[in-house]
């Protein structure tokens, strides 16, 4: 068996992160050392889980990459534990920043270095309910380039988040050969309690992947509350793992056979045809 296609063992750390820094790297250094001893090869966090705080906290905790607090203290403790490490999502300054930030993942190796970046895509411009109205694109850019990083294991499909309900985006990624898709997640209450299980398993059941959703869950700071919920899906679309609305460190073992079966069974992605688009009515 290569090992390219030798099943892995995933944890994904579902976290309350707050507007403390500092005790938020101390839970994920904790959490790296702890899916270690579970036998994991690949521990996910959530989006923000560095720092989870007002948009003018977040701002002013920003800093560029390599000398951000969280980048250095997860790489330590990646190379500490031995442990590939995917950190959901930091607030980053870009090189060429217009003054807003970038959300970006950070997918870590064994050794303790970065060995891909992605910035978010899509952003969270919603009014989801419960009186809550978020504005995303007014403190961050839009990411521009849809990414995949190769790991021990086959290739990931990094996302994050509202990513989630762009199909699109998913389809391209597995057709470019990700047979992995991560979406480090903070998703709302209202909006996870009428969407985030089926819209996980959809993207799974689209695309013949494996998905894994590490959660925001909680509490944060005032009324910002995320339903939690982590999830692994397998690429028929079955949950495999899942968390409820606390903390917790989810472990699931992965085998990629299971995407070569199900895109057997279903090639849709091979088949997929362009169409032209109708006009615009209205």
């Amino acid at each position: 068996m290569s090992e390219l296609s030798r099943p892995f063992r995933l944890a994904c750390a579902q976290l309350t992160s707050t507007p403390d820094l500092p005790e938020n790297l101390g839970i994920i250094e904790q959490q790296v050392h702890a899916a270690r001893a579970a036998g994991a090869d690949l521990v996910a966090f959530p989006e923000n889980a560095p720092l989870l705080a007002p948009a003018s906290a977040m701002q002013a905790a920003a800093a560029p990459e390599e000398s951000h607090p969280a980048t250095r203290a997860v790489c330590t403790a990646a190379r500490e534990a031995g442990i590939w490490v995917l950190l959901g999502s930091l607030a980053a300054e870009p090189d060429d920043s217009d003054g807003r930030l970038a959300n970006r993942s950070l997918l870590i190796d064994a050794d303790g270095t970065v060995v891909r970046r992605y910035d978010k895509i899509h952003m969270f411009d919603a009014n989801p309910g419960s009186g809550e109205s978020y504005r995303e694109s007014e403190r961050y850019r839009s990411g521009t380039r849809a990414v995949t990083a190769m790991t021990p294991w086959g290739l990931l499909g990094m996302t994050i988040c509202y990513d989630l309900r762009f199909p699109e985006l998913y389809q391209s990624l597995a057709k470019a050969g990700a047979w992995f898709l991560s979406i480090p997640s903070a998703f709302t209450r209202p909006t996870g309690r009428a969407h985030w299980e089926t819209l996980l398993r959809a993207r799974a059941i689209e695309t013949g992947s494996w998905v894994f959703a590490p959660a925001q869950c909680g509490v944060h700071y005032g009324r910002r509350r995320t339903w939690g919920h982590t999830m692994v899906v397998d690429p028929w679309g079955q949950v495999v793992a899942a968390a409820g609305d606390e903390p917790d460190l989810v472990v699931a073992d992965l085998d990629p056979a299971a995407v070569t079966e199900a895109r057997d069974m279903i090639p849709s992605l091979a088949v997929q045809r362009r169409w032209s688009e109708p006009p615009p009515t209205g």
